[in-house]
């Protein structure tokens, strides 16, 4: 049976540092039925240059310019042109290991079309890597494994953006990088949700994810705080919100009076409760805030939890655990 060809997306922008370890690292793929669209978003540095060297040499290589600007219309444009039964994305500032296309795809194609393969990744960095940036790779690991990703889609980005894979059928099925939605890895992770693929256990190591001061979602205003929060409420409101249940807000900080806000905004019902002194019993937006202890007085509740402090929230894991409250049906956290 002959290996499908697996076409590899990559925008790029002013990555000739990095660009170049990239392509040796798909080029030493294991697996070689691969072509690789790569779009240059009007970089003013030598990352075309570099490429196109690569692709004068290998013709598996397809150079594209980007007829508009960003990532998300560098997307479009590789996805359009792609010819590849499977799909992938990659990020010109990483590197592959090389069996990264041989594992996801043989997962793939194992498992057939409605299923989303992933891996497991690794972040590196000649400046160090942070400790949030390593307790988010274990915290995305451990879901990656199970393949339960799906669980805390709420909470971060639980699909890796440069190391998932998908039939091209599957892709056009949720219209992938349509519309023009930052942040866009997020928001197709969102997608492969709402249609229902499922993620397919792994517990391999393919990808090393490289971090760095000036990396794109670090400095980009679209990977901005403002930008995640309402895309979360928007696709919880869409999917998992029952309006069968009494919706509960926990939490007072930015991220709790954003969603009050908006949640009187779009005229939906909610309690709101806190563990602040200084906030309980306090007006904002015209609710009044009422203490933790009155959820034990609330029946039939939904929660979205934006409690930020990790031991606060293993405190409220416990309690809802206690309480048999399941994830997503009964409760989510949006932190």
């Amino acid at each position: 049976m002959q290996s499908p060809l697996v076409s590899i997306l990559i925008p790029f922008k002013n990555t000739e540092a990095y660009i170049g370890a990239c392509l040796e690292s798909i080029i030493n793929q294991t697996y070689t039925n691969w072509e690789l669209l790569i779009v240059d978003d009007n970089s003013i540095d030598a990352s075309f240059s570099i490429v196109e060297y690569f692709a004068k040499n290998d013709d598996r290589i397809k150079l594209i310019k980007n007829s508009g600007s960003g990532i998300i219309d560098a997307l479009q444009l590789a996805f359009k042109k792609s010819s590849g039964e499977l799909i992938t994305r990659m990020d010109s500032d990483d590197v592959m290991l090389p069996n990264k296309l041989e594992v996801l795809a043989s997962n793939l194609m194992n498992y057939g079309k409605g299923h989303l393969a992933v891996g497991m990744v690794h972040y590196f960095s000649e400046e160090g890597i942070k400790e949030g940036y390593k307790s988010y790779e274990v915290w995305l690991n451990g879901l990656t494994k199970n393949g339960s990703n799906y669980s805390e889609i709420y909470k971060e980005c639980v699909i890796p953006s440069p190391c998932w894979m998908l039939h091209k059928d599957d892709l056009l099925t949720c219209d992938a990088f349509n519309p023009n939605r930052y942040p866009e890895d997020y928001d197709l992770a969102f997608r492969f949700y709402k249609h229902g693929f499922k993620c397919i256990p792994c517990d391999v190591v393919v990808h090393n994810w490289r971090d760095y001061s000036h990396r794109t979602s670090r400095t980009d205003a679209h990977y901005t705080e403002n930008h995640f929060i309402p895309l979360k409420l928007d696709y919880f409101l869409d999917l998992d919100y029952n309006s069968e249940k009494t919706l509960v807000v926990w939490g007072a900080g930015n991220k709790g009076k954003f969603i009050a806000k908006s949640l009187i905004e779009k005229h939906i019902a909610f309690e709101w409760i806190c563990d602040n002194p200084k906030k309980i019993g306090k007006d904002i937006y015209g609710k009044v805030l009422r203490p933790f202890k009155d959820l034990e007085t609330i029946e039939n509740t939904q929660s979205i939890i934006t409690v930020a402090n990790k031991e606060a929230q293993i405190e409220i894991r416990d309690y809802l655990n206690k309480l048999s409250l399941k994830s997503i049906e009964d409760y989510v956290f949006f932190c």
